[in-house]
């Protein structure tokens, strides 16, 4: 009996050190977020309701409406909505012949390496290739126009414009949607085809009342997730239309760095409705992952 006490007593300072180990494992990342997301975040959000005297004040969230604001909300949505359903799209038909297509495995896995590297190559740098590759004295642009004939300027296009900042955006979205949706994929069970092929059903039936039923809360939960992601986006936009297209990120960094424009705290009103929208998309994502999930246990 005194044994049994002895290995009872003895091994709750090695759980208890263990606890410790394990909690200082973690530490940098609780400190990460603590100092740059929930601090910043809190931040926001009390300066959204105050004056820059310090007063409370409902006048920044009011100001949200004005049609310049508005207005700048709209287009951002609009990029949004556009070059994630284009990525989805687009990355979903990737995904699905990495998967499903029956290629070798290794161009699966350059291609997902390569997926790892495109999705998260923004900013300045991307904005530069798109100016060089398809700007109005980029490569393709002068290829096109010397050996084809035709000149793409000419057809209305215009890469600093809506159309243009979409297509730009898609380049990152593309691949994130592939690295996303393959796991989704490769989760689907070939005895479900199975299944469906002995009770005489179609390959094109098969996709539409069995695999896409399954993969829509994947499907939904990663378009928003895009959508998130470019909604938030600013270096690519500034740097490849500059104030052309005042989409929201745009105009919140002119409202925060201090130009004719200055107003902090209508900038955290602002940078305020970004964390809804894209906290209202990321929630959605989250439950439709956890729904997909749950089918394909």
């Amino acid at each position: 009996m005194s044994i049994v006490t002895t290995s009872t007593v003895s091994s709750t300072p090695m759980i208890s050190k263990r606890m410790v180990v394990d909690w200082l494992g973690i530490a940098p990342f609780l400190i990460f977020a603590l100092l740059f997301l929930i601090l910043p975040t809190i931040y926001l959000i009390a300066g959204a309701f105050l004056t820059p005297e310090g007063s409370l004040t409902l006048k920044n969230i009011g100001d949200l409406f004005t049609k310049s604001i508005w207005d700048s909300y709209w287009i951002s949505i609009k990029v949004s909505v556009a070059s994630s359903l284009g990525g989805a799209l687009i990355g979903f038909y990737l995904a699905w012949a990495l998967v499903m297509g029956g290629l070798p495995p290794w161009v699966r896995h350059t291609f997902l390496t390569f997926s790892g590297v495109a999705s998260n190559f923004a900013g300045v740098p991307l904005a530069f290739a798109f100016i060089a590759t398809i700007g109005r004295l980029g490569l393709v642009t002068l290829l096109m126009r010397d050996w084809l004939g035709f000149n793409l300027y000419s057809t209305g296009f215009n890469l600093y414009s809506f159309v243009g900042l979409t297509i730009t955006y898609m380049y990152f979205q593309i691949p994130l949607m592939v690295l996303i949706i393959t796991p989704a994929l490769d989760g689907m069970k070939k005895e479900w085809r199975e299944a469906a092929s002995i009770l005489g059903a179609t390959n094109g039936q098969y996709w539409l009342m069995v695999a896409l039923p399954i993969l829509w809360p994947s499907l939904l939960g990663t378009t928003l997730l895009l959508f998130a992601n470019a909604f938030g986006a600013i270096a690519t936009a500034i740097a490849l239309t500059g104030s052309s297209l005042n989409i929201i990120p745009i105009q919140l960094y002119a409202q925060i760095r201090g130009d004719v424009l200055h107003n902090a705290n209508l900038g955290y009103a602002m940078a305020l409705g970004m964390i809804v929208i894209t906290g209202i998309s990321n929630l959605i994502y989250i439950i439709m992952r956890m729904r997909a999930e749950r089918w394909q246990k």
